[in-house]
């Protein structure tokens, strides 16, 4: 029997800054910051949605073993929401977080979706997206 992957489990985000970061996913985006121990006793930040982790990473810090070349501001991330982006574009306008293009049509992974783009602090291009 071939392998296969079933989900994914976290993905890494490597920050200039781990509080600005936060504070921009928390209050931004409505996810929760979620500090980490490690088997090792390390301490770790980060941010958690649904079933989804997504790890923090300050740059010059990272923890092994990491990209080969961990930079912010290299990720482009979609996130599906269930809230209608007329909502978002009012939220994230009352943030302050302006759109740079949206909303428009396109095709997501299990099928058509209209999103909405915008970058968080490092210049991440995020892309906040409903099913049609």
């Amino acid at each position: 029997m071939k392998p296969t992957i079933r989900t994914l489990d976290h993905l890494v985000l490597t920050v200039a800054n781990i509080e600005e970061i936060c504070r921009f996913y928390c209050v931004g985006l409505g996810m929760t910051r979620a500090p980490f121990t490690t088997p090792f006793g390390e301490v770790r930040e980060a941010l958690t949605f649904g079933a989804q982790k997504i790890n923090l990473h300050k740059a010059g810090a990272e923890f092994a073993p990491y990209a080969a070349a961990p930079t912010p501001g290299s990720a482009d991330l979609c996130l599906l929401s269930d809230t209608p982006l007329a909502e978002w574009i009012d939220h994230l306008a009352l943030c302050g977080i302006p759109i740079t293009e949206g909303p428009v049509p396109r095709t997501g992974a299990t099928g058509p979706i209209t999103s909405i783009y915008l970058r968080d602090p490092d210049g991440n291009l995020i892309e906040i997206s409903n099913a049609r």
